[in-house]
Formats: C-alpha cells, structure tokens, sequence
C-alpha cells in the first residue's frame, strides 16, 4: 500500500504558476507508477500528466502540453506538477494517484490522495 497526500494548490492569477506537491508513504515510492488528475465543479475527474516508476517516461493530456511538466523524487517519495501559465479553466481539485500495474489515462488506479484546490481568477 501507499498513502498519498498532496499540497501546493491556491489561488493565483491567469499567466501565473504553481507546482503541486504529492508526498507518498508506505510501500517504496520506485513500485509505483503515477500520475496526476484533476476535477472541475460537476465534470468528471479528468487525465492531467503520468509518469513511470523511474520518471523516464512522461505522458500529457493535450490541453496541457507546453505549460505543466510532470516529475518525481523517488528518493524524497515525492512527486510534483509544476504548473505554468495557468488559465482559469484549470481551475480544479488536483489529485495525484498511484499504481504498482499500469499507468493510464483513465482513472483507474488503485490509490489516490484527498486533493488540493487550484482556482486561477481572471
């Protein structure tokens, strides 16, 4: 098993930046592969960035290519997104989630943290 827990979500303005947090405990952090999602008020819970075990590999939903990079500390069992020239429709509740079989794209993973808010304001 792993915990996850996340931070780093706010309020900022559009064109600013913010880089979310994901602290994992537990099992060893290098078992996992991970991702981050997120959801907006009455939509569903929505693919954001993935990454493999070693962070080699990364993987990005398009309306975020260019603006969000996905990394890990395998060695902190941490996890970040750092998120630039944020708009206001990715306002949302960020999750990290984890998965010792598959990443993908779908929310299908077997462990996830409680959230943070982002809100960028116009």
């Amino acid at each position: 098993q792993v915990q996850l827990v996340e931070s780093g979500g706010g309020l900022v303005q559009t064109g600013n930046s913010l880089r979310l947090s994901c602290a994992a405990s537990g099992r060893s952090f290098d078992l996992f592969g991970a991702a981050w999602f997120r959801q907006a008020g009455g939509k569903e819970r929505e693919f954001v960035a993935s990454l493999t075990r070693n962070g080699k590999n990364t993987y990005y939903a398009d309306f975020v290519k260019g603006r969000f990079t996905i990394s890990r500390d395998n060695a902190k069992n941490m996890m970040y997104l750092q998120m630039n020239s944020l708009k206001p429709e990715d306002t949302a509740v960020y999750y990290c989630a984890a998965d010792a079989e598959y990443i993908r794209r779908t929310p299908e993973y077997a462990y996830w943290g409680q959230g943070t808010q982002v809100t960028v304001s116009s």
